[in-house]
C-alpha cells in the first residue's frame, strides 16, 4: 500500500528514512547529554547553599546589570543601523553588513584585542577619552556589546524587511515626517523583531568570556561576570563550576523557550 504522505506549510511529511533519522538522533544526542551530565553531576545537596554564596551573588548581579545597560547600548545604537541596512540604498552596503556579521564569527578573545587596541589607555580611541576603559565595569558592558550587537542588529533588519512598505508610504503620504513614520509606524511593526533581537542580544551579552576576560580582566565585584566566575571555578572548586554552570543553563533555556520559533523565521 501506498504510504501516505501529507504535504502542510511546504513541508512534506512522512515516515523519516533511517539514513536521515540516526545521524539526527546522533547529533541530538551529542547536543543533548553534555547538559544531561551537568544536571546529573550537580551538587543538588548543596546548591542553596552555593548560590548564596557572596561571591557567586556578586557574579550573578554584575552579569546581570551589564548585559542589560549592553543590551539597551545595543538598541540605541543596533536598531538604527538594521534601519539604514534594511532601507537605505548606499554603495558599500554589503560590505558594512559584513562588517557588522564579524563578530558572531571572529573568536571572542581577537574581538577583546582589537577593544584593547582602539580603546586601551593608548588606543587609538582611548588615547583621547580622559577616562580608563579596560579593567572595568564599563569595559564590561563594552565588550558584551561588541559580541552581541550584530544578534539585534540582524533580527532587527530581518522583520524590518518583512514588513509591508505601504503603510509607511501612506503615513508619508498624509504628511507624516521620516522621524516621525519612523517612531509611530516602523518600530510598532517591527516591535516583536526588536524584542526577539533584543533577548537574544543579552543572553549573548550574558554568556559573553574571551572577549570580556580579554578586555576587562577577572576581577571578583569588578569585572567577574558568571562566565568569568566558572572558568575560575572550575580551576579550584568544580562543583562551584557547575552550580553557576547550571545558573546559564537555565537563563538560556528560559530564553530559548519564551521565543519559541521566532529566532529560527
Amino acid at each position: 500500500m501506498r504510504e501516505r504522505v501529507s504535504v502542510k506549510a511546504g513541508v512534506v511529511r512522512g515516515r523519516v528514512p533511517w539514513v536521515l533519522a540516526v545521524p539526527a538522533a546522533v547529533g541530538l544526542a551529542f547536543l543533548v547529554l553534555p547538559l544531561a551530565g551537568l544536571l546529573v553531576e550537580a551538587p543538588w545537596g548543596t546548591l542553596g547553599a552555593r548560590l548564596a554564596a557572596p561571591q557567586v551573588l556578586d557574579a550573578l548581579r554584575l552579569s546581570l546589570v551589564t548585559a542589560t545597560i549592553a543590551t539597551g547600548l545595543c538598541l540605541l545604537l543596533g536598531v538604527p543601523l538594521a534601519w539604514v541596512l534594511a532601507r537605505v540604498e548606499f554603495r558599500g552596503r554589503r560590505v558594512v553588513r559584513a562588517l557588522v556579521t564579524v563578530p558572531l564569527v571572529l573568536p571572542p578573545v581577537v574581538g577583546g584585542v582589537a577593544l584593547l587596541l582602539v580603546f586601551g589607555r593608548n588606543g587609538l580611541v582611548g588615547q583621547y577619552l580622559g577616562f580608563q576603559l579596560p579593567f572595568t565595569s564599563a569595559g564590561v558592558v563594552l565588550a558584551e556589546a561588541f559580541v552581541a550587537m550584530p544578534f539585534l542588529v540582524i533580527s532587527v533588519e530581518g522583520a524590518l524587511r518583512g514588513t509591508d512598505l505601504r503603510y509607511e508610504e501612506a503615513a508619508a503620504t498624509l504628511g507624516a515626517s521620516r522621524l516621525t513614520v519612523f517612531r509611530r509606524v516602523t518600530l510598532p511593526l517591527v516591535a516583536p523583531g526588536i524584542v526577539a533581537g533584543a533577548v537574544l542580544c543579552w543572553a549573548r551579552a550574558l554568556g559573553e568570556f574571551g572577549a570580556t576576560i580579554t578586555f576587562a580582566g577577572n576581577f571578583p565585584g569588578r569585572t567577574q561576570t558568571m562566565p568569568l566566575a566558572v572558568y575560575l571555578a572550575l580551576e579550584t572548586e568544580p562543583e562551584a563550576a557547575i552550580v553557576l554552570s547550571l545558573v546559564l543553563l537555565a537563563v538560556s533555556i528560559v530564553v530559548l523557550a519564551g521565543l519559541r520559533d521566532r529566532w529560527i523565521s
